[in-house]
């Protein structure tokens, strides 16, 4: 069983930056995929990023690729995302979620067994 708990959320006027960390419970932290998704009011829930428990493989949806960095500590059972040159358009609720295996299915949401509750990000123009 794995408990996920997201912070470092806000308000961040358009080219600014934000950090957010996914603490997990769990003594098994280090041998699970973790990944950051969000949702828009309005829309689907969408892939951000991805890191292979061994954090050395990661993967990026197209609209972050180069701006947004997602790493992890194992030490800490934490992950994280670095979001630079925020957009309005990255306005969301971001979620972490977790998962057993990297597979080429990490971008599916459904596929994920673990989720934290959110944390709002509102970029301003």
């Amino acid at each position: 069983q794995v408990q996920l708990v997201e912070s470092g959320g806000g308000l961040v006027q358009a080219g600014g930056s934000l950090r957010l960390s996914c603490a997990a419970s769990g003594r098994t932290f280090s041998t699970y995929v973790m990944g950051w998704f969000r949702q828009a009011p309005g829309k689907e829930r969408e892939f951000v990023a991805v890191i292979h428990w061994i954090g050395s493989t990661t993967y990026y949806a197209d609209s972050v690729k180069g701006r947004f960095t997602i790493s992890r500590d194992n030490a800490k059972n934490t992950v994280y995302l670095q979001m630079n040159s925020l957009k309005p358009e990255d306005t969301a609720v971001y979620y972490c979620a977790a998962r057993r295996h990297m597979g080429p299915t990490y971008t599916m949401g459904p596929t994920y067994d673990y989720w934290g509750q959110g944390t709002q990000v509102t970029v301003s123009s």
